[in-house]
């Protein structure tokens, strides 16, 4: 099985740049989707093969999220159910016989860490949602969740360290994650690669100088290790300033 998420900064923008091309190549099993940036109805997809589900902000042109899935979940799950977090059209869960699959767009901390303390109140609801779920069955989550875990994981630790994504408590608070029995699948496959982002500033030609930030992840519960068969971070894709991310699953 292959599974992708993509933040496309503005799915009307992203689809003007070549997105159902890359949509049909990559023939993927799940297709998630962050930072929609629309309201229902704005825009169709034509997806034959698809169910589609959506979940937009209240405010508009803001955040968002969209999961295809060629198989038709048993059930489907808008938010966290906690109406502080669930305004923002941030996650949509899908359960499966053998799994939950989750997609969600992490709350930017934002410049001058204006919404630090909002995003540790998320981090915790988020977490305790996942522990929540896998009493019932294992889980895979995916998506932007606005984090660079590990100094390999960006161009420029040094001079990020106090900035938004890179700060010492959104990083404990990935650790925290993986400490609840979660697996990093690119780092589970590749420790030590350095170099390979999933977001780039659209200033100062960050993309070309390859000067970027690895955000975008999949996860999974311990439990389903024995079925990962590789990670990948498509840095070839364009149509964002994010790039898409995939699992290959058994």
């Amino acid at each position: 099985m292959k599974f992708i998420s993509w933040n496309v900064n503005g799915i009307r923008a992203c689809v003007q740049k070549g997105f159902m091309d890359f949509f049909k190549e990559a023939d993927a099993d799940i297709f998630c989707l962050q930072e929609t940036k629309m309201q229902e109805g704005q825009l169709v997809l034509d997806l034959p093969e698809y169910h589609q589900y959506w979940n937009s902000a209240v405010k508009k042109g803001y955040s968002g999220t969209a999961i295809f899935t060629k198989k038709e979940p048993l059930s489907v799950t808008y938010g966290l159910g906690i109406e502080e977090h669930d305004q923002e059209g941030r996650v949509i869960t899908l359960e499966f016989e053998d799994f939950y699959f989750i997609t969600v767009y992490t709350p930017n901390s934002q410049s001058e860490l204006a919404r630090l303390d909002y995003r540790m109140t998320w981090e915790d609801a988020f977490l305790a949602y996942l522990k929540k779920l896998e009493e019932t069955k294992p889980v895979i989550f995916c998506g932007d969740l606005n984090v660079a875990h590990k100094e390999i994981d960006l161009k420029n630790p040094k001079t990020n360290r106090k900035n938004a994504g890179f700060t010492d408590e959104e990083r404990a608070k990935f650790s925290a994650l993986l400490d609840a029995g979660f697996i990093d699948t690119y780092r589970y496959f590749y420790p030590d690669k350095e170099g390979i982002y999933s977001w780039w500033s659209y200033r100062f030609k960050a993309r070309e100088k390859n000067a970027g930030w690895r955000i975008d992840y999949f996860c999974t519960s311990k439990a389903l290790e024995s079925r990962l068969e590789d990670a990948k971070i498509l840095t070839n894709v364009f149509g964002s300033d994010h790039c898409p991310v995939e699992l290959d699953f058994k």
